[in-house]
């Protein structure tokens, strides 16, 4: 179970050691007997929430792959099956893939997991708090997925709350948790601004962000809303303004989503308006500004909305709208600012005091937010076995001696994961 910043390279963290243990151990023959229909037996299986990070996982894995005997495919919904199918019939070794559309194609008996040596959840706790439980547990536990002990299992997050990890080592055993940087919180990269704007303001004050923002921020610009309904309506905005925008929502189609981000990264339409959809694992080059239109409900997702700009060493700007509708996260936006060594604006302090004498709590909405334990400097990354142990030890999976704790279990997991 590892944790780092956003932006910080997770993906190569986990696709360069599965790739050379692949390349010592070479390619596993497919069981006898395979049945009516031409099947994959992939070595390792790399599930992750959305298409776009599914997609952009596998794109990073072709790179990697080139004139090596190992052949990368994804899969996921939304967009023509039969196109999969082929791809797979060609040879599949390292697969990406969103868990409905694997599980689809398990039971049309076109993928077969007995041969998996590998595990990867990216993105695993929003995985695990979004609804796909069910579809996982079944592809790890009811399918031909080799056991716990057969395998190698990677969970990899920005944030891993307490909640999250009680839920995830069901899929592991004796793991290590290994946390490396400032986990959870911001990067320092990150100038983040918040000003206090109703509701009603939004739309005109966004557009004085937008036209006031200097040369370093004249990038690619995400704005984040919490609805579909929003998104496309701001968007609309956006244009009637003037200001080039797309928009990318789960009610669009594959096809729609694609070509969004492709216009986004190009530059042709340098504003994209996003949802959820878009706060995870994205690394899109040149987003040098992201702006919180509405807050989400969780901390979390602030963390992972914001980290989308200042990656891989880079600087940004994140800029959100406040108001007294958000009230509930004051408290926890005043820490992540503190820790990442950002101005605190003072009607922020104020509002978190009122919450503190009216009886509201830290958390975070979708009661997630008040189960973390403390901040530490760690937020989101916290080992909960180092205060749980004694409690939790009881379901099996809580004995092991390993605790992360900043760069201190990279030896041990390096020489136990691989």
């Amino acid at each position: 179970m590892a944790c780092a910043q956003t932006g910080s390279g997770k993906t190569g963290g986990f696709l360069f050691p599965i790739l050379n243990m692949a390349f010592k151990e070479g390619p596993s023959p497919p069981p006898a007997n395979p049945g009516l229909y031409r099947k994959a037996y992939p070595i390792a299986l790399i599930l992750a929430p959305t298409r776009e990070l599914v997609s952009q996982i596998h794109e990073e894995a072709r790179k990697f792959c080139y004139r090596a005997w190992t052949r990368p495919c994804c899969v996921y919904g939304g967009t023509d099956i039969g196109s999969q199918l082929r791809q797979i019939e060609r040879g599949c070794d390292i697969l990406s893939a969103t868990p409905g559309r694997l599980v689809d194609l398990i039971e049309r008996d076109r993928i077969s997991l007995a041969n998996i040596r590998y595990l990867v959840l990216d993105e695993a706790d929003r995985m695990l708090d979004m609804g796909f439980e069910p579809q996982i547990r079944q592809i790890v536990e009811r399918e031909d997925m080799p056991g716990v002990d057969d395998r190698t299992t990677l969970m990899f997050s920005a944030t891993f709350p307490r909640d999250i990890q009680l839920l995830a080592r069901d899929f592991l055993k004796e793991y290590i948790f290994l946390s490396v940087g400032r986990v959870g919180s911001t990067s320092e990269n990150i100038t983040q601004r918040v000003e206090f704007v109703e509701d009603s303001d939004k739309n005109s004050v966004l557009l004085d962000v937008l036209s006031s923002a200097p040369e370093s921020e004249k990038g690619l610009t995400l704005v984040f809303v919490e609805t579909k309904r929003s998104a496309d309506a701001l968007c609309r905005f956006l244009t009637q303004n003037r200001f080039p925008a797309t928009a990318i929502h789960g009610d669009r189609s594959q096809r729609e989503r694609e070509q969004a981000l492709a216009s986004f990264r190009s530059g042709r339409t340098p504003i994209m308006v996003a949802t959820a959809v878009a706060a995870r694992g994205l690394d899109i080059p040149n987003v040098s500004h992201v702006i919180n239109c509405d807050l989400p409900s969780d901390l979390d997702d602030y963390v992972h909305r914001i980290g989308r700009t200042g990656r891989a060493g880079n600087t940004g700007t994140a800029t959100t709208f406040f108001n007294r509708g958000n009230r509930n996260l004051a408290s926890g936006l005043i820490d992540l600012l503190k820790e990442a060594k950002q101005e605190t604006p003072a009607f922020l302090a104020e509002i978190a005091q009122e919450n503190s004498f009216g009886g509201y709590g830290r958390g975070g909405g979708r009661g997630r937010g008040g189960n973390r334990g403390g901040r530490g400097g760690n937020f989101g990354g916290r080992d909960f076995r180092k205060s749980n142990y004694s409690s939790h030890s009881s379901r099996g999976f809580g004995d092991s001696p390993y605790s992360g704790g900043g760069f201190s279990a990279t030896n041990a997991a390096s020489e136990s994961w691989f």
